[in-house]
């Protein structure tokens, strides 16, 4: 499983709930990605930054989600280019439904033991 985390700038001045109204406008989007398990909208305290918590199934199906097209209207639209970075998930640990879960490793991650 990909952990991949979006950091983007937020436009100044912008309340919770500006951005909450954002998040939720780009929700159909995500929704008709059949490939995401999972994400999490977020914001900095201080409400400069979002974040987006991604988590798919594939590196391949991340890469995908955010592609060129995308990385460039992010970036038209919040003036700073976006940064991404993704994670091989290990191990879950979630008190809400009382267990743990180790997610099966995506099958195109690189091997970091190759030359």
């Amino acid at each position: 499983m990909i952990l991949e985390l979006v950091r983007f700038r937020h436009p100044p001045g912008k309340t919770r709930e500006e951005l909450l109204d954002g998040a939720r406008a780009a929700l159909p989007r995500w929704q008709a990605n059949e490939a995401l398990v999972r994400k999490y909208f977020a914001a900095s305290l201080d409400h400069a930054h979002g974040l987006g918590v991604y988590l798919w199934p594939t590196l391949a199906d991340a890469r995908a989600g955010h592609d060129a097209a995308w990385r460039a209207q992010a970036q038209a639209r919040t003036g700073a280019p976006v940064e991404i970075t993704y994670h091989d998930l290990l191990l879950v640990l979630d008190h809400e439904h009382a267990g743990t879960s180790e997610p099966p490793p995506s099958p195109d991650l690189p091997d970091p033991a190759a030359p």
